[in-house]
């Protein structure tokens, strides 16, 4: 974000998380306000984009990023209440927000959102709930073509794993093993929050103008070296490295 100060309305169900969020941004001379909100909730999301309307004003930009992640599982047992819930929050949650937003960002014809996919949604992945749910984010990118009109663009970006302060202390702990999950991607190196967030301040600038409705992996190579090394003739020069 720079030095520049933004106005910046943070909606989540997490109320310490909130505050705290609230209390860094404001520390660093933006202002920012904390509204608690369960985005599973039409109505409550709703109620949120009204009051950051009459409090702060209307909407310039839009970032969806609500999710929920569950342990792997096999599709023939899934847990269907929890399966519920996970595409509550996670896809529901999203066109709950795009939709409360963007009648705000209509009347003064800007406006940029930006989802969260992801990039393992192209994968076959034990996460019978999560990816299909990511998937449709992927595709709920079709807003840009109802939007565009209206000066609205609308992008998908698709992390892979990113080094979230969880996954360093499960990394940290020895409950995941950080060569394995380094191993599929063509970079020796997995995303930090801070590509994810420079991915998205591009996306939403005016450097990005000309970009919607696309999908925007921050993959570190993943699908590149996974349909690679598939090759069915071989690939013999990799075997010398």
């Amino acid at each position: 974000m720079g030095k520049r100060p933004y106005t910046l309305a943070l909606i989540d169900i997490d109320e310490a998380e909130g505050w705290r969020v609230e209390r860094e941004l404001t520390e660093a001379g933006h202002n920012a306000r904390f509204i608690r909100c369960d985005v599973s909730n039409a109505a409550a999301v709703e109620a949120a984009a009204a009051t950051v309307g009459s409090e702060l004003g209307a909407v310039e930009v839009l970032v969806t990023s609500a999710a929920m992640q569950p342990n792997p599982e096999c599709v023939l047992d899934m847990d269907m209440v929890a399966h519920e819930r996970m595409w509550k929050v996670n896809y529901f949650g999203a066109i709950h927000a795009c939709q409360s937003f963007a009648r705000q960002m209509i009347p003064n014809e800007k406006g940029a959102i930006v989802t969260l996919g992801s990039i393992h949604s192209r994968m076959p992945l034990p996460l019978p709930a999560y990816n299909p749910g990511k998937v449709a984010i992927e595709r709920m990118t079709l807003l840009a073509a109802e939007l565009g009109r209206f000066n609205i663009r609308v992008n998908c970006i698709g992390p892979t794993h990113v080094m979230t302060p969880p996954l360093v202390a499960a990394i940290a702990a020895g409950e995941r093993d950080e060569s394995r999950i380094m191993e599929p991607h063509a970079l020796n190196y997995l995303p930090e929050p801070e590509d994810v967030a420079e991915t998205i301040a591009f996306l939403v600038s005016d450097r990005a103008r000309a970009i919607t409705g696309a999908f925007l992996p921050i993959d570190s190579g993943i699908i590149a070296k996974d349909a690679f090394v598939t090759y069915a003739g071989g690939i013999p020069w990799l075997k010398k490295r």
